[in-house]
């Protein structure tokens, strides 16, 4: 309870670019909330500067350097999320949009169900902040490979342009779901799901790192 305690003592101290504060986000988010996932593709408020919060890569929330221990108030939080296509991310009401910092991805994919095998299989991914997503055409898998180490680093488009990085955990189980397709004349390793393959590198370096 003391990540709650100091949002509440230092809500006085927040830049005064942040409008109405952490208290009124909620709010919203809350009221919002009742209704789904608040709309906040449709809102276009004027950027109201920066908030000291910020998405570690593993998915932890912080604020002004101390971590959100509240898990309600993370989801609350996460529903007003927005990326925008200045890169970034937003947390966005009817009257203000505030910028925060984000690591990576602004959540993680912690849990995977799989319904079926093969081409037919259906994968699902439950994330950090409970957004439970099919992976399919309009939820695909990218795997972007990171320059310092060659491996790859698997995400799952959430909703809007907000993604969620799969665990290591998660991404081990993903692999042994593999399989590889001819794609454009190249065979490529990938998954399957919900009838879409998700290529995730030509099968020659998988097997060549073997």
């Amino acid at each position: 309870m003391a990540g709650v305690m100091t949002i509440e003592r230092n809500e006085a101290t927040a830049p005064a670019a942040t409008g109405r504060g952490l208290k009124y986000l909620e709010q919203v988010a809350e009221v919002e909330g009742r209704r789904g996932l608040p709309p906040v593709h449709l809102w276009h408020p004027e950027n109201c500067g920066e908030l000291d919060i910020r998405i570690a890569a593993d998915g932890q929330w912080f604020y002004m350097g101390t971590p959100i221990e509240r898990q309600r108030l993370v989801r609350l939080f996460s529903t007003v999320l927005r990326h925008d296509d200045d890169g970034r991310h937003y947390l966005v009401t009817p009257v203000e949009k505030i910028g925060i910092a984000v690591e990576d991805a602004p959540f993680v994919a912690v849990e995977m169900a799989v319904d079926g095998k093969g081409r037919d299989q259906r994968i699902s991914l439950r994330t950090n902040v409970d957004d439970v997503v099919s992976v399919d055409e309009d939820h695909p898998l990218r795997f972007v490979e990171q320059e310092e180490t060659g491996g790859l680093k698997p995400y799952v488009l959430v909703r809007g342009r907000l993604e969620a990085l799969l665990s290591r955990a998660i991404f081990y189980d993903l692999v042994e779901l593999g399989a590889t397709e001819a794609q454009k004349g190249v065979e490529m390793f990938g998954v399957w799901s919900a009838g879409t393959f998700f290529p995730m590198a030509p099968a020659a370096e998988i097997w060549a790192e073997d």
